[in-house]
């Protein structure tokens, strides 16, 4: 007889888990710019968190709160110079509660 595990969608899972915001110290920050990259442009469809936005104005802007610190945009946009990524100082930033 086999016995299945309860099944859980993602975002009940990530509701799980609690992020405490650093006000006025993100550890994301977006350098100015004119027009956003093609690199820039995607993470506001590719980060898992939705934290990028495109504006009005057609800027990316940057929402670090709920951050899940998975590094997309560390790898598609910190080489380049159009972001900077730094760790979130200790107690702050995203706490998983599952693993």
């Amino acid at each position: 007889m086999s016995v299945e595990a309860p099944f859980q969608k993602v975002e009940e899972k990530l509701f799980q888990n609690r992020y405490m915001v650093d006000s006025g110290q993100p550890h994301i920050k977006i350098m100015p710019h004119d027009k956003p990259s093609k690199n820039l442009l995607a993470m506001t469809h590719l980060c898992p968190a939705g934290c990028y936005s495109k504006a009005e104005s057609g800027q990316v802007e940057l929402a670090a709160d709920g951050c899940l610190e998975c590094g997309t945009c560390r790898v598609l946009c910190e080489a380049s110079g159009e972001i900077t990524w730094e760790y979130p100082r200790g107690g702050y930033g995203i706490l998983f509660k599952f693993g």
